[in-house]
């Protein structure tokens, strides 16, 4: 008696997923949330609406995939920073880091955790909520890494580590803003070394 093959489970995507979401992270990254339609990240991620639902979610859940990669990829420095053996080069680092991914060739100008929702209505609610926990959470990471620095000698004991953070942070956002404006790498190099003047030592 013949026995009937089973069928596959599931059928091949038929696309590279990992390059279709780099597609949508740059889309996201130059457009800004609502500014993103669907027509826009599908055209560009070549693929269908049905496709990218299968594979992505809804475009909520695609721009919290994107985020994802953009943190993982052009937003590494970040993470890269906190490595640096001192308080100062942890700054001087990150600052210089946010120099570079918003104003790298080939890539959108400014930063997709700044832009991606600054202003947004209802429909554009859940992003610009994501982006806040994304840039709290990398106020958090600096904090933690000012308070060992802090603990260590590194800096002195009467420095406010919250406040080393959001100030850098804050100044990152503002470099991230005038790149998007068209300011030079240059240009917002020097801003970054004037704001390391104030740097305290130990």
């Amino acid at each position: 008696m013949a026995t009937r093959q089973k069928a596959p489970i599931g059928r091949p995507r038929g696309f590279d997923a990992d390059a279709a979401l780099e597609q949508a992270m740059r889309v996201f990254w130059e457009q800004g949330y609502e500014g993103a339609s669907l027509t826009d990240l599908t055209n560009a991620m070549g693929i269908t609406r049905t496709s990218m639902y299968a594979a992505f979610g809804n475009k909520e859940d695609l721009f919290r995939k994107a985020l994802e990669r953009y943190t993982e990829g052009p937003a590494s420095y970040g993470a890269r920073a906190m490595r640096e053996p001192t308080a100062r080069q942890v700054a001087t680092a990150f600052l210089a880091g946010s120099v570079r991914a918003t104003t790298s060739p080939g890539c959108p100008a400014g930063c997709l955790g700044v832009q991606g929702s600054l202003a947004a209505g209802d429909a554009g609610r859940s992003a610009r909520d994501a982006l806040v926990v994304w840039r709290d959470e990398h106020v958090a990471l600096l904090r933690d890494r000012f308070q060992r620095a802090v603990d260590e000698g590194d800096l002195p004991r009467d420095a406010d580590p919250g406040a080393l953070a959001r100030y850098l942070m804050t100044v990152a956002n503002g470099i991230a803003v005038q790149a998007a404006g068209g300011t030079t790498r240059d240009a917002l190099q020097l801003v970054a070394d004037m704001a390391l003047r104030s740097w305290p030592s130990a």
